[in-house]
């Protein structure tokens, strides 16, 4: 492979190079975050993190683990940036994202550090494309205090159910209410739409829940602008986990298997509405 071919003097100079056989194993796990222009990359030994946010009421990552990769080399102990996220996948998919069976684009993506750009070494069928891309420093990610010994209710679905859900409830909702009690309606989603009041049920026992965690009666809403960015990560998930903590501050955690059936997480967190009165 062309990639293969680049000199140890080229490799050396940078701090974080992370190659992959298949661009679409990241490109498709940064389209369920991309709400938003920009995307804060933080490596560690352990991965990646890939941070997208809004208006401090709303947070995405994406973990992309050391080990998805088939090279993963970072010589500092963390490498932070920022960079134009749309910009990012626009070059991912350089070659049209072929879905044909045997035909991939490999990456090389390599960061030299503080002030230089993000390059992209992409190869398929033995032309190579290499796109750089301008950073920032990144900006600190906003800290939700999501701990999992705040979490009073917690339950595991099976994503198609959530898919089923979100296509039989009102769009026209300005908040979708979440209810989680220890009985019924144990798991409850509704919204209040132009078509009057909707409600989704799901029993405790259902094939589709998978864990039923609840300790206490829990209801709280949120914006329904807010949550729609994170149906891109529900239609790629197998699983999603739907947590609440004692503030009735939400994180949704699925679990997304790559082409190579490797797993990737993607966590959205969002903040309660606080101005919508009980009906």
């Amino acid at each position: 492979m062309p990639l293969s071919t680049q000199s140890q003097a080229d490799i050396d100079q940078y701090i974080l190079i992370a190659s992959l056989d298949n661009a679409r194993n990241l490109s498709n796990i940064l389209k369920a975050i991309s709400f938003r222009d920009h995307a804060i990359f933080n490596a560690t030994q352990n991965g990646l993190k890939v941070t997208v946010e809004d208006s401090k009421c709303l947070q995405a990552n994406a973990f992309i683990q050391a080990d998805i990769f088939q090279e993963y080399i970072i010589k500092e102990d963390a490498v932070g940036f920022q960079v134009n996220l749309t910009v990012l996948l626009d070059c991912l998919t350089i070659f049209g994202g072929s879905t044909v069976p045997g035909v991939c684009t490999a990456l090389r993506m390599c960061y030299n550090g503080y002030g230089y750009p993000l390059t992209l070494f992409l190869e398929e069928g033995g032309v190579v494309t290499v796109c750089k891309i301008n950073t920032q420093e990144s900006e600190e990610p906003i800290d939700f205090d999501f701990c999992s010994t705040n979490v009073t209710n917690k339950v595991i679905l099976q994503s198609d159910s959530l898919k089923e859900a979100f296509s039989e409830l009102d769009m026209t909702s300005e908040v979708l209410q979440i209810t989680m009690s220890p009985s019924h309606p144990y798991f409850r989603l509704s919204t209040f739409g132009n078509s009057g009041n909707a409600h989704y049920d799901y029993p405790k026992d259902s094939d589709m829940m998978e864990l039923f965690q609840c300790t206490k009666i829990q209801t709280n809403r949120y914006k329904m602008s807010l949550l729609k960015p994170s149906t891109k990560a529900l239609a790629l998930s197998c699983k999603v986990s739907v947590r609440t903590d004692s503030r009735g501050f939400l994180s949704l955690q699925y679990l997304v298997r790559n082409d190579d059936g490797q797993i990737c997480f993607v966590e959205y967190y969002c903040c309660p509405d606080e101005e919508v009165e009980e009906e």
